[in-house]
């Protein structure tokens, strides 16, 4: 996916891409590296103006186009994904960090020059160190800056100079005055130019400088430009990759049938989608508080930016040695890579500083309703109120898990449709995603209020709604929802796990139902459970896909036994259960005898709308402990634990946009299979970086210090519902394209 979820996003960026293959083709950039570099503009920038890419998101009165920075962030997407050369990156970034100012006239100036096409660069405090000094009613600028993006292009440098007393004196230098020294510097990126910027004595007037920009605020922006940046450059991987895996062949085979590079593209796409996430939402967060910008802006240099330069390097070696030649595009990727990557400084200080802010902060990942469905919402308030008054007195059989526990609360949630609000009345009330998040928004703000969970029914009802007659629903659909029903699925067998269809249980029939026997394992509470969802063969002379029925099971029943299987943990939440002819009436098969598969695709399909984001519990609990005391380890933790929520808040703000999708009305896209596959890795890194830090708290199998207890649980995590592999297959072939064998 791109950066940009409108219509009108989409075909900016396209218009971005159609203007670079028609004006700066890459065979054509080739031919003016040392132009670039010298700070020539390309040829082609007249044109560019004029189709306003540079200024979207500057004021029309002005001069712009009277857009937002989301739409310059879509044009330099697309711009990073056609490798568009040019100092276009720090023009843009110039404008938007100007557009922080006061409307003075010298800001207005400054932003009227940039609209009509005035090529700029940006050095913001801490990467120089200038010094403004009053001299009578003007200012005095000296000192240097690090190296810079589009100094040597630019005709006009925003510089912010560090006075005494430490307030930031924001000025637009004009790159030629005699007191202005740019020099070019051999720029790893190969398209763009680079230099440093020395000031002796600039002189300004008071009227010149730029008021009410936050320093903070501006490397926010910029990062987030950069982001977006980036973001293009790793899209553009993902398709040259999986182009050449469907075309190349190797031993007489298609590579893109290897497993092992199918798994390479499926993560390089699963970083993509992240990175693309994580830049949107530090866009998006110029339009929030200051601190929600900086957690979206770090968590964006984090995932967004800084890891991309590897990223870029995973596609080239996918590409194999033709990738390392002079020849082949992704070079000049890599090194735009490496370049804006090294732009916003150190990875680990941006790191460190997300965790340092995670925690006391989290990132707020909701999504501005306005007064949409406010009866609706009325409606729900009113009954959520209603039921935070009662209690619930009977736990889940299995424990105490609040979300479980039935009584007068949950049968009032459950009555009243919210506890699966998109299913149809009466058991649901056929809740939309704008009313799903409406729901979910006003059981946030009622935090003693636990929502109650299916738990494992939500995967089982949906195909009792789909297959069973009304009678049946109606037996099975309330009790389950108030509690009175628990369920397990009898899916996986010793030899069929995820490849379900090679099941092996038969369903005999007989004289007024079904003989089931067979053995079932890896069943999640079977020993709790009333009723279970079984998948039998019912014809094995059917192809492996056809021949199963869809029945649901009283685990009462004779000729069942269950066997727990005690895991690392200790405790015996899976079981192994054995059926030895054991009956099951005609009424209680779902469909037809061989309809089974289908209602089973359907039942590991039903997703709710990505209405909660992907990431519903903080996983590292013991390292945001380590990160918050004082000791030997707390800067490491914060880095680890920065790194950690990045990537957390990239799968939430991967959620957000396929929300904001359905909201318009738009079909769902790939995004639960991106984030299942990246909550494996983030769950794996969490508790890698929890285990290195806590030291010998690990030594202690003690629940309180939450560190070996879920670690010892985490393999339940990663496997069930399909191992990481079986997703990366799935993301390969489904959402790529790449080729079975």
């Amino acid at each position: 996916m791109s950066l940009g979820l409108t219509p009108e996003q989409l075909d900016l960026a396209d218009a971005v891409g159609q203007f670079a293959g028609r004006h700066a083709p890459i065979a054509t950039t080739r031919a003016t590296f040392d132009a670039l570099a010298a700070g020539q503009l390309p040829q082609w920038w007249d044109a560019l103006v004029s189709n306003g890419f540079h200024a979207v998101h500057l004021p029309e009165e002005l001069g712009g186009q009277g857009g937002r920075l989301i739409d310059a962030a879509c044009v330099l997407e697309s711009a990073g994904k056609t490798l568009l050369p040019g100092p276009l990156l720090p023009t843009v970034a110039a404008g938007a960090v100007a557009l922080l100012a006061d409307p003075t006239p010298a800001a207005e100036s400054l932003i009227r020059d940039l609209a009509a096409g005035t090529a700029a660069a940006i050095v913001l405090p801490d990467d120089a160190d200038f010094h403004a000094r009053r001299d009578g009613q003007r200012w005095l600028i000296t000192g240097g800056s690090k190296v810079t993006a589009g100094a040597p292009a630019a005709r006009v440098i925003l510089v912010g100079a560090r006075a005494n007393g430490g307030e930031i004196v924001w000025l637009p230098v004009d790159a030629q005055q005699p007191t202005a020294t740019v020099e070019s510097v051999a720029g790893t990126d190969l398209v763009a130019d680079v230099g440093t910027l020395r000031l002796t004595d600039y002189a300004a007037d008071e009227s010149a400088v730029l008021t009410g920009i936050d320093p903070d605020r501006a490397a926010c922006i910029v990062v987030g430009l950069v982001a977006s940046t980036t973001a293009g450059i790793v899209q553009w991987c993902v398709d040259a990759v999986t182009a050449h895996l469907r075309t190349r062949e190797q031993f007489g085979k298609i590579i893109g049938t290897f497993q092992a590079l199918q798994h390479s593209a499926a993560m390089l796409l699963v970083n993509s989608e992240l990175a693309t996430a994580a830049a949107w939402d530090a866009v998006r967060a110029a339009d929030e508080s200051l601190d929600q910008h900086r957690l979206a802006a770090a968590g964006a240099a984090t995932i967004a930016v800084s890891p991309i330069p590897d990223l870029v390097l995973d596609a080239l070696t996918m590409l194999g040695a033709i990738g390392f030649t002079w020849e082949h595009d992704v070079h000049l990727y890599w090194r735009r890579a490496i370049s804006l990557a090294g732009s916003i400084g150190p990875a680990n200080r941006w790191a460190r500083r997300l965790g340092e802010l995670t925690c006391t902060q989290t990132r707020d990942m909701s999504v501005n309703l306005g007064d949409a469905e406010s009866e609706f919402r009325s409606w729900v308030a009113e009954t959520l109120d209603a039921a935070a008054q009662l209690r619930n007195d009977t736990p889940a059989p299995h424990g105490d898990y609040a979300d479980q526990a039935s009584g007068p609360q949950r049968t009032l949630i459950a009555d009243a449709g919210l506890m699966a609000p998109h299913w149809p009345a009466p058991w649901g009330v056929d809740a939309g995603p704008l009313k799903q998040l409406i729901i979910d928004e006003e059981f946030a703000k009622r935090p003693g209020l636990v929502r109650p969970s299916l738990n494992i029914a939500e995967w089982i009802l949906p195909s009792v709604l789909a297959a069973a007659p009304k009678e049946l629903q109606e037996s099975l659909i309330p009790p389950t929802q108030r509690g009175d029903i628990h369920w397990c699925q009898l899916f996986s067998e010793p030899g069929a796990g995820s490849d379900l269809a090679s099941l092996a249980t038969r369903a005999t029939k007989v004289d007024g139902g079904w003989r089931i026997n067979g053995h079932k394992i890896w069943t999640s509470l079977a020993q709790y459970a009333d009723l279970g969802a079984l998948l039998a063969r019912t014809d094995p002379e059917a192809s492996k896909h056809r021949g199963i029925g869809y029945f649901i099971l009283d685990m009462r029943s004779p000729g069942i036994e269950i066997q727990p299987i005690k895991t690392a943990t200790g405790q015996a939440h899976f079981n192994e259960v054995f059926f030895n002819d054991v009956f099951v009436p005609d009424e209680m098969l779902l469909g037809g005898p061989t309809d089974g598969w289908t209602l089973a695709i359907a039942t590991m399909a039903e997703e709710r709308s990505a209405i909660s984001g992907y990431v519903k519990f903080d996983r590292a609990v013991a390292l945001r402990r380590v990160a918050s005391e004082p000791g030997p380890e707390r800067a490491d933790a914060q880095r680890a634990l920065g790194e950690l929520d990045a990537y957390t808040n990239a799968i939430r703000a991967l959620g957000v946009r396929e929300t904001i999708r359905l909201l318009d009305g738009q079909a769902s896209g790939p995004a639960s299979s991106i984030a299942k596959v990246a909550m494996n890795v983030l769950l794996r890194r969490t508790f890698a970086a929890t285990l290195q830090l806590t030291g010998q708290v690990a030594m202690v199998d003690d629940d309180d210090a939450a560190v070996v207890e879920p670690y010892l649980h985490l393999p339940a995590e990663l496997i069930g519902g399909g191992t990481r592999e079986i997703q990366l297959n799935i993301i390969a072939q489904m959402i790529l394209g790449l080729p079975r064998k």
